[in-house]
């Protein structure tokens, strides 16, 4: 049996994307293995958000050859779509795909074998307009599984390349998204996160459909779902449509990512980012309404070109006002090939890296007061897997919708089911709670309140 090792680099939807080319391979007689094994043929699903992007995706594909110089040795995603010749320099790269034609990587790998010539099959992502399909009927995680909707991005912020290495927008058929969710939950996924390059735009590149139109055919169609996650939405994409269906559904989780990069106004102009802070803060407080005790997290980047004292205050005093409940903080990074890199005024390293650290403190302290809110309240777990790695504690670990790790004392059965479990403690990275029963569909509320 000829076997696959994957390295996967980056966001969710290179992850997702590794797990549609696993399926693939596993079609056709693949078994597939560990990486740091010697298999026959090795796929490094690379990442070029940042310059270390780029540096990281080099390392493992030299890490590849080294393991087994006679393996097939194909390198795929953005950093292969935005650099495929200086990736092709590497020797013992044999096959490099970029972020189309995927479902073609088999037959380039056996062309190779045949001829034993190294193949560019990158093409002009720029032209691409219709959405690959790739289709994951299941995960090697086993408690939540991605979707991916769409592809691509026609924003063109100053910081970012994404556009360039996953070109413009281009949304899932809605029918395919609808088979998919049901096939994910049959195959027993309680919670699916619609996941994509900018996940919020579904539907842009349609005519008289969108988002909330597709989150509620999911809801009417698919039987047996418990729990719908968006991964990431832009503030621009949350409308009030949006927010009406928000507010209408039983399994939209209360917890939204929204990202902001910058609290300041002056900022997002020079990020050419889409919305202002006063935008921003009144869907902030419409969506709070629909759903009350929403978690909201976001991705911050610090230290933008030009970004002053003041300008960094400003987001930090938006970010402690609103209550955020979690913060991703980067220090502004340049991306050669961007706007934002050629911007004068960059910013110290020092000055960023401080500026880092008071962020995350604030992140700390926020995530923390947004816990407390849930001190005793009963809330519904998916447990995914022992805490801490350690099987022998009986401690298991999941999310509540609110995106709340619970830590608690659990059974092997548990995972991948929803459990209902007290909070008995509060606290950042994890809450402490207390097992009070498995959901099912027809569990006692009375016997829930004899246990607490």
């Amino acid at each position: 049996m000829p076997t696959v090792a994957f390295h996967t680099l980056g966001c969710k939807v290179n992850h997702y994307e590794t797990e549609a080319i696993w399926q693939l391979f596993k079609e056709q007689g693949y078994d597939r293995i560990d990486f740091e094994a010697t298999s026959d043929v090795y796929i490094i699903n690379t990442c070029t958000v940042t310059n270390t992007g780029d540096k990281k995706s080099r390392q493992v594909i030299r890490r590849a050859i080294r393991k087994n110089p006679d393996a097939v040795v194909c390198v795929t995603g953005c950093y292969a779509q935005t650099s495929p010749a200086e990736i092709l320099a590497i020797p013992g790269v044999d096959v490099v795909v970029g972020t189309q034609d995927r479902v073609k990587m088999l037959d380039y790998v056996e062309q190779f074998k045949k001829e034993r010539q190294p193949i560019n099959a990158v093409g002009n992502i720029m032209k691409n307009r219709v959405y690959e399909e790739l289709d994951v009927p299941s995960f090697t995680d086993r408690t939540r599984a991605s979707l991916k909707i769409q592809e691509g991005c026609n924003n063109f912020c100053t910081f970012c390349i994404i556009p360039w290495a996953r070109g413009l927008m281009r949304s899932r058929d809605p029918e395919e998204v609808i088979r998919q969710t049901q096939s994910l939950v049959d195959a027993g996924y309680k919670e699916i996160v619609l996941t994509g390059i900018h996940t919020g735009g579904y539907g842009e590149d349609m005519k008289d459909y969108n988002l909330a139109a597709l989150l509620k055919d999911i809801e009417a169609k698919v039987k047996g779902l418990k729990r719908l996650r968006i991964s990431s939405i832009e503030a621009s994409q949350i409308t009030d449509e949006v927010i009406e269906v928000i507010n209408q559904s039983n399994i939209i989780v209360r917890h939204l990512h929204i990202p902001i990069q910058s609290g300041s106004n002056s900022v997002l102009k020079r990020m050419r980012r889409k919305y202002t802070m006063e935008f921003f803060a009144e869907r902030l407080s419409l969506l709070k309404k629909a759903l009350p005790g929403l978690a909201i997290t976001s991705d911050v980047i610090v230290g933008f070109p030009g970004e002053t004292e003041e300008e960094f205050m400003e987001t930090y005093n938006f970010i402690k006002e609103h209550k955020f409940s979690e913060l991703h903080v980067f220090p502004y990074s340049k991306r050669t090939g961007t706007p934002a890199a050629r911007m004068e005024d960059q910013i110290d390293e020092e000055i960023k890296n401080e500026r880092v650290h008071r962020l995350i403190e604030l992140s700390n302290q926020l995530a923390k007061e947004y816990a407390s809110q849930f001190e005793d309240e009963v809330l519904e777990v998916i447990p995914e897997e022992h805490h801490n790695n350690d099987d022998k504690s009986g401690l298991y670990e999941g999310y509540t919708d609110n995106y709340l790790k619970v830590v608690f004392q659990g059974t092997e059965d548990m995972i991948g089911k929803i459990v209902r479990v007290k909070i008995t403690k509060a606290g950042y990275p994890h809450n402490e709670g207390q097992f009070v029963r498995v959901m099912d569909d027809h569990a006692d509320v009375e016997e829930e309140k004899a246990i607490i």
